[in-house]
């Protein structure tokens, strides 16, 4: 199986196809992986590795190890454009999530005052309100919505909930509407003998629905880049993004191709 864990709290900063010099902060253990998804396309690798040994890092620990990186940084005169929580799993479920956040924006005002802070979630912990307040604080709030069609959204991002649906989520996205950005995968391939394909005319037509009750401030649109667990996938297309990404730009929406 892949499995591409980031062994450290503070990692990078990498070059981010979507927002530039990013430095990493992962919530999740170190040496294993916590997610409420168990997506198919994840670089980590699927959720049956286990929880690793290390466990949740601390809000202290989070804290210090960022400083200590952005102090080395500034230092140094070390470029950065943002700092981007996604690391081996959901951030959101850490229990500290929204202080750590808090914690966060005080590090960057007092190292790097002009750099972006960028949440990468699977919007599955939109139902708390003290995530929901959080994200509401960043600069990027990035949330996950792979399909409109609850069908395939279970195919690809195998949601741990049993009552998760297209729905609801959306629902709660569209609370952020201006103060988020919607972030899209479009694959194709096969899980479990089924078929996976989220590029067709139906799922693009859902999308456009759920994005419209949205209103997101973007729309990010990819495909796969690296590795996957689930073997029998592929890549769309850069051209086949486009296409994609001119029906939603008709549409009115500003759409990132990456």
């Amino acid at each position: 199986m892949v499995t591409i864990l980031f062994h450290s709290t503070i990692f990078g900063p990498i070059h981010s196809r979507r927002l530039g010099s990013s430095l990493g902060v992962n919530l999740s253990p170190n040496d294993g992986k916590v997610c409420s998804f168990d997506c198919v396309y994840c670089e980590a690798g699927y959720n049956s590795q286990g929880a690793g040994t290390t466990g949740l890092p601390t809000r202290e620990k989070v804290s210090q190890d960022l400083e200590e990186k952005l102090s080395a940084m500034k230092s140094l005169g070390e470029p950065l454009d943002v700092i981007t929580f996604s690391g081996n799993g959901e951030p959101t479920i850490h229990p500290q999530f929204a202080e750590i956040i808090d914690d966060t924006i005080a590090l960057r005002d007092k190292y790097f005052p002009q750099v972006k802070i960028s949440v990468l979630s699977n919007s599955t912990r939109l139902g708390d309100e003290s995530v929901v307040a959080a994200l509401r604080k960043v600069d990027n709030n990035i949330l996950k919505l792979d399909s409109a069609i609850n069908e395939t959204m279970r195919l690809i991002d195998q949601p741990a909930s049993p009552t998760f649906t297209c729905e609801k989520v959306v629902e709660q996205i569209a609370q952020f509407g201006g103060q988020c950005v919607v972030q899209t995968m479009f694959l194709r391939g096969e899980h479990d003998g089924q078929r996976i394909d989220n590029t067709t005319a139906q799922e693009v037509e859902a999308l456009i629905k759920a994005y419209k009750q949205i209103n997101p401030r973007q729309v990010m649109i990819y495909s796969i880049d690296r590795k996957t667990p689930e073997q029998q996938l592929e890549k769309v297309s850069r051209e086949e993004l486009e296409v994609i990404a001119s029906q939603l730009r008709a549409e009115g929406f500003d759409v990132m191709v990456s």
